[in-house]
């Protein structure tokens, strides 16, 4: 009897010890799951328009042109233990994965954010270039220097915020076409830098160095715009690439009298690039989950997320897949019409 006990104490004091350290122990894991949604054609978290468009006429809109999300539980400084790991598995509308895929090592989570924060601002931008592109209004792309490196030559020659325009009298027309200039002279060579600074166009000299190499100057770059008129995108503290496509489809409505979606409510997601080309994300259930649940019927999905989609889409939901913005105008229009369009 007495060895009876004591097995069943040393079994419950081994249970509590389990139980204490799947509690207490963390995982290397974050759950994903549907985020907030916001409609492009409406307004921000504050109230006001999401898109402003000023200095070029603009058409009322209807129905809905809504952005989706992705939140997360979890993360550096909120770890999960494998009881909440495993319901978030358990969810149908939720994922489990590694937090590296979330958060690079040594990254913190205000980090990450941050770096959210910057690629939103850069596909609004983006977004405002297709949206253009699209519509064949023309804009200037501009390679302005964001950094110098210190102990390389440009970093006594040139400024944050300076423009190159050309390099030894051949345009520059972007980042790469920048690096290619610079590249084509051998470490040690004078260049003739035409930049504008403050509105002012300067010659400037600068020599290159050896690096790895690789001839350079020494300098972090940024492909901008310079846009006809002035559009403004706000959606808070929201970050990441990811709606650059519902941006641009934004843009597209309310600079054009064809409403776009007939009243209808449209969700979407797709990283865009200025020439229009739609680009896959990550987090597709967890977004058409979010798109449902706000009441949308008509989810574009970038097409080489379509494999992603299989068996979790909601009910009532109704997929377009899109591989360009013109194609997504294209099913928009047919959508309204009353036509099909490809879907995944």
């Amino acid at each position: 009897m007495f060895r009876r006990s004591l097995t069943l104490t040393i079994a419950g004091i081994a249970t509590l010890i389990a139980i204490a350290v799947a509690v207490l122990v963390p995982v290397p894991y974050v759950i994903l799951l549907p985020g907030p949604t916001l409609n492009t054609l409406g307004n921000d978290p504050s109230g006001q328009p999401l898109i402003k468009i000023s200095g070029h006429q603009t058409y009322p809109t209807t129905g809905h042109l809504n952005m989706v999300t992705v939140g997360f539980n979890g993360g550096p400084g909120v770890r999960l233990n494998i009881f909440q790991a495993l319901r978030g598995w358990l969810s149908p509308t939720n994922a489990v994965v590694p937090e590296a895929e979330i958060f690079p090592p040594g990254q913190s989570a205000q980090q990450t954010h941050a770096q959210d924060i910057e690629q939103m601002a850069s596909s609004q931008q983006t977004a405002t270039a297709a949206a253009l592109t699209e519509l064949h209004i023309p804009y200037q792309t501009v390679t302005v220097v964001i950094s110098t490196h210190p102990g390389y030559p440009a970093s006594t020659v040139l400024k944050a915020g300076d423009v190159i325009e050309a390099v030894n009298g051949k345009p520059v027309t972007g980042p790469a076409s920048l690096s290619s200039a610079i590249s084509a002279h051998p470490a040690g060579s004078e260049l003739q830098l035409t930049v504008l600074r403050e509105g002012q166009t300067l010659s400037l000299q600068v020599a290159t160095k050896d690096s790895g190499g690789k001839p350079i100057i020494g300098i972090e770059v940024q492909q901008q715009y310079k846009f006809p008129f002035t559009v403004t995108i706000d959606v808070g503290n929201i970050g990441g690439p990811s709606a650059g496509m519902m941006f641009a489809l934004g843009i597209i409505d309310m600079l054009t009298s064809d409403n776009l979606t007939g009243g209808k409510f449209i969700a979407g997601t797709g990283e865009i690039t200025p020439a229009g080309q739609v680009q896959p994300i990550g987090g597709i259930q967890q977004k058409m989950a979010a798109a449902r649940s706000a009441g949308a019927t008509v989810f574009l999905t970038p097409s080489a997320n379509c494999a992603n989609t299989a068996g979790a889409v909601p009910a009532g939901l109704r997929l377009a897949k899109v591989s360009t913005l013109s194609q997504a105008v294209s099913d928009l229009e047919a959508l309204k019409a009353g036509k099909s369009v490809p879907s995944c």
